[in-house]
């Protein structure tokens, strides 16, 4: 039956005002969603049929109830329900078992994977929606960059209560364009109400917040972390519409935490409504009581803690000089225990080993926190969703995310604090067998080295034997339920033994006053665990396009030595297997497949030809950062301007990706030629 003009307009108007309001939050995703389900040619039929049904009974138009009712009674609304999903992010590192995470939208210049996810309709979501930055003014004088042109980004990320998002990089300004939006599940997991719609009462009992990390990425992908800000949601449970609008001031990190990095506005809407608001002054009554509960616990503990430092100096006086770090500061200049930082991690499906987590770590970049002048070293320990959302940190951030990778591998693990060579301060991983062995993890490169105790009262050997690692003292040992203190005579590594039970070698910190503080829940001060990301990157595409770039580089830079390049594929190919051997010989300590890499160049080697080849590592994807490397080396410039007869070039990029998008860069040059007397 065909419609007149007139009505078919009001009936899509009604159709789409309609969507608008049953499917929000958020309404331009999921409405998207819908058109491409043509759910509009769905719907044209049943009113095509009700108008005719009606017209047959009376000449009034059909009413939008009447609307509803005939989509209602035909399955229309259920199958769209349904059928509807939303993106999220490549599976992060949690276990099979917990429920999927939704996420609302992911958007990044790397291409990513992405997968379905149903929207949980037993559970009450918070819609989170960014609408714009502005007063970021150290970016005030900006220009406004050129279609096309690379400039410096802003990328924001967020976690809540396991559920990790990222918004799309926006170019750096006073005013960024940061809009987005984030669909949170409301639930508490491991509790009986998991799987239940959450009322306000047990929405107000959530204290958990929602973790904003915003970093700046320059033009050489080098990223600063510029804001961690935790937000506390519930004051949209005292809204009468469900829907609160406010400004966010987020404060710099570091030295700079007390000034304003710049103001995020930021829209709360609960999905669906709750039937009865709380008041304000509940709400805040209960962060309140939440704050109080929070100050006493850390202010029962400094008390212990004090009180058990001066116990442990009454031992020696010497005590006084030893590396004893009780409290640390966080990138919002906040003193925590350093047992905070650490928890115990699993990494579900992401990391396989403690070997392959150690690696994992040591691509994660080493910088100290920035300090503005002179003075020495910044103290920050990072928490861990900035440590990882930046890539990048300072040695105690890489000890405490490996010692909660081994602890979630069932090893007895600790963070050790002491000195290396010429008493420079550092962290380390310690882990203990079943047998007494004691072994050293170094986070920043994935090493280990075996603990061999020399005891001081043997007699002098002949010849001094070399130390076993490269520390020099340990004061400290800790992870997440244990702190101890050693109070040996002598602080050295070689002669420290690691029988931690033993109390007259290492002074203990009570385990239930540390659980008073340290404990995930015990204070709402206390920053969630984010669990970790899958890479989101293609291995064998980033392999292929960095791979092309330094073939380009390499023909320029012979070009300007008024030299031919000649490129030899099946020679390229063959160095994928030794570059290969090279990343799981860091993963696993084992060298293997050196020897079929070196008959297979034998045979495409010519008699009275030469093959030269060289292995470097990086941990960025920049081409020509990594040739700029490259060419400081004798051997590599060796290769690339290699002049003979009958020469033939190679060289071959290997991609690996590991969790949060770390990446081992693998590169061989080589070339082979005739040799001339």
């Amino acid at each position: 039956m065909t419609l007149l003009p007139e009505e078919a307009s009001d009936l899509k108007l009604i159709i789409h005002n309609r969507l608008l309001q049953v499917n929000k939050p958020p309404h331009d995703i999921i409405y998207n969603h819908l058109l491409q389900m043509d759910i509009h040619g769905k719907i044209r039929e049943v009113l095509a049929e009700t108008v005719r049904d009606d017209r047959g009974r009376s000449r009034r138009p059909p009413s939008e109830a009447d609307f509803l009712r005939a989509l209602q009674c035909r399955g229309i609304v259920d199958d769209v329900m349904k059928n509807l999903h939303l993106t999220q992010e490549a599976p992060t590192g949690a276990d099979t078992g917990s429920p999927p995470k939704p996420a609302a939208h992911h958007v990044d210049k790397d291409v990513t994977q992405l997968k379905k996810s149903n929207i949980d309709l037993s559970r009450r979501c918070l819609y989170l929606q960014v609408l714009g930055g502005k007063a970021f003014l150290e970016h005030l004088q900006e220009p406004e960059p050129l279609p096309g042109q690379v400039c410096s980004t802003f990328t924001l990320y967020l976690h809540f209560c396991n559920q990790r998002f990222r918004s799309k990089p926006v170019p750096c300004a006073c005013e960024p364009n940061l809009e987005e939006g984030f669909l949170l599940e409301l639930h508490r997991d491991g509790t009986a109400e998991g799987s239940k719609m959450a009322d306000a009462t047990a929405l107000l009992s959530m204290c958990d917040p929602v973790h904003l990390v915003l970093i700046k990425t320059d033009t050489s992908s080098e990223t600063t972390l510029v804001s961690s800000h935790f937000l506390d949601w519930r004051t949209v449970l005292g809204s009468p519409s469900g829907k609160t609008c406010f400004a966010v001031e987020l404060m710099g990190v570091g030295s700079e935490c007390k000034v304003p990095a710049g103001v995020l506005t930021v829209s709360l809407e609960l999905h669906p409504p709750l039937a009865e608001t709380l008041s304000p002054d509940i709400i805040s009554t209960q962060q309140l009581l939440e704050r109080q509960r929070t100050a006493e616990k850390e202010r029962l503990f400094l008390v212990y803690a004090k009180r058990w430092w001066r116990e442990f100096l009454e031992i020696r006086p010497s005590h006084q000089s030893k590396m004893v770090k009780i409290f640390a500061q966080d990138e919002n200049g906040i003193n925590r225990p350093v047992c905070c930082y650490v928890r115990v991690l699993r990494a579900g499906r992401l990391l396989e080993s403690p070997r392959q987590a150690a690696r994992f770590v040591s691509l994660l970049a080493h910088e100290k926190a920035p300090v503005v002048g002179g003075g020495g070293k910044q103290e920050q320990w990072c928490t861990l969703m900035a440590f990882v959302c930046r890539g990048k940190g300072d040695c105690e951030d890489h000890a405490t995310l490996l010692c909660s990778l081994l602890l979630g591998f069932g090893l007895d693990a600790y963070v050790c604090v002491g000195t290396k060579a010429k008493g420079v301060p550092h962290t380390w991983v310690l882990t203990r067998g079943t047998d007494g062995s004691v072994t050293f993890w170094e986070s920043l490169t994935a090493h280990r080295y075996l603990h061999k105790t020399i005891d001081p009262d043997a007699p002098p050997l002949p010849l001094q034997p070399k130390p076993s690692s490269p520390y020099r003292t340990v004061g400290c040992v800790f992870n997440h339920q244990t702190f101890l203190a050693n109070c040996q005579p002598s602080d050295a590594v070689e002669l420290c033994i690691f029988d931690l039970q033993n109390q007259s070698r290492w002074k203990a910190m009570s385990e239930e006053a540390l659980k008073s503080v340290c404990a995930p829940g015990s204070v709402t001060s206390l920053p969630l665990l984010p669990p970790l990301c899958a890479p989101s990157l293609d291995p064998a595409a980033a392999s292929n396009q960095m791979e092309l770039e330094m073939r380009f580089l390499v023909s320029e830079h012979r070009k300007d030595l008024e030299l031919a390049t000649v490129w030899d594929d099946h020679l390229s190919y063959l160095l994928s297997s030794a570059l290969s051997a090279y990343e799981l010989e860091r993963c696993t300590g084992v060298s293997c497949g050196n020897e079929e890499f070196q008959d297979a160049v034998r045979r495409a080697v010519p008699d009275g030809h030469t093959f030269k080849g060289f292995p470097i590592n990086f941990l960025h994807r920049s081409a020509r950062r990594a040739f700029s490397t490259s060419l400081k080396s004798p051997f590599c410039q060796e290769i690339v301007s290699c002049r003979g007869d009958h020469v033939r070039l190679a060289v071959r990029v290997r991609v690996f990706v590991y969790p949060e998008d770390a990446c081992a860069v693998w590169l061989m040059f080589a070339c082979k030629y005739r040799s001339v007397l």
